[in-house]
């Protein structure tokens, strides 16, 4: 499906949980967030119902992300339903990395094709304070259980935090060839204005706006348009097309800000 300025509308992004195991300084406040209740968040099954009305209307690809995607329970019974859709062509993930050790082998068993993994820097104490006290062998252990697992063309995300990592580009890019991943750098940026976003480094993403190609689905059951817009849209179960529609055709040729939602409410 095409908005209204001509853009192939043919990828979802599903967030699954706000809740996250870490508090990375550009997203999660340090403190934590107030968890959602499990009759706030859309339930697996309706997330599914949601997913295969997209592909209907010419959702190509999919990704799962959160929060952490991994800490909500049962995970892998979402990722068995979706992969059962007819239509899908790629369902993929964005994750930390924290649980991937464990997790990789059942996650490409499942159904998914691809992975991108966060990390920011490959020294441990930049790395504890850009997480707020996260352990960076975790994340090293889960990638090489990706490789471990087979997984083909997955991506390092680095966000490129002035005066912080900027210096680590290098040592991620050897890192990355190494191990096999594509790094993908994100310029780092705030919500609340488009304006932002540091173009200052040579980044992957954000995308500009009129490459944007998605939507996305938050945790509590609204369509976002437009990662840097307040607009969204209610999940009319009812009418679930119509709703998906809505979000499409009001999809803002730029983004602005977004002042209703943080980092870890939308996924990225």
């Amino acid at each position: 499906m095409f908005d209204r300025y001509n853009r192939r509308i043919d990828y979802l992004r599903i967030s699954v949980t706000d809740r996250c195991n870490l508090r990375c300084i550009y997203c999660m406040p340090a403190e934590g967030v107030i968890p959602k209740g499990h009759a706030d968040i859309l339930s697996y099954e309706k997330i599914a119902t949601v997913a295969g009305e997209a592909i209907a209307l010419g959702i190509k690809k999919i990704r799962l992300t959160g929060g952490e995607p991994l800490v909500r329970k049962n995970f892998l019974a979402l990722v068995e339903q979706l992969k059962k859709l007819p239509g899908l062509k790629e369902l993929t993930l964005t994750t930390n990395g924290v649980l991937l050790e464990a997790m990789a082998g059942p996650l490409k068993d499942s159904g998914i094709h691809r992975v991108n993994i966060s990390l920011d820097t490959l020294d441990p104490e930049k790395y504890k304070k850009i997480t707020r006290g996260g352990d960076i062998t975790h994340v090293l252990k889960g990638i090489d259980a990706v490789i471990a697992a087979g997984f083909k063309r997955s991506k390092i995300n680095m966000v490129l935090i002035p005066g912080v990592n900027d210096d680590d580009v290098t040592a991620m890019k050897r890192f990355c060839l190494e191990k096999g991943f594509i790094l993908q750098r994100i310029n780092h940026y705030s919500l609340d204005n488009i304006k932002s976003i540091d173009r200052n480094y040579i980044a992957e993403r954000p995308l500009k706006c009129c490459s944007c190609n998605r939507i996305r689905l938050t945790a509590d059951g609204k369509l976002k348009p437009c990662l840097f817009s307040d607009l969204e849209i209610q999940l009319d179960f009812n009418d679930l097309r119509e709703s998906l529609i809505k979000a499409i055709e009001v999809k803002p040729e730029s983004g602005t800000c977004n002042s209703s939602r943080q980092n870890w409410q939308i996924g990225g």
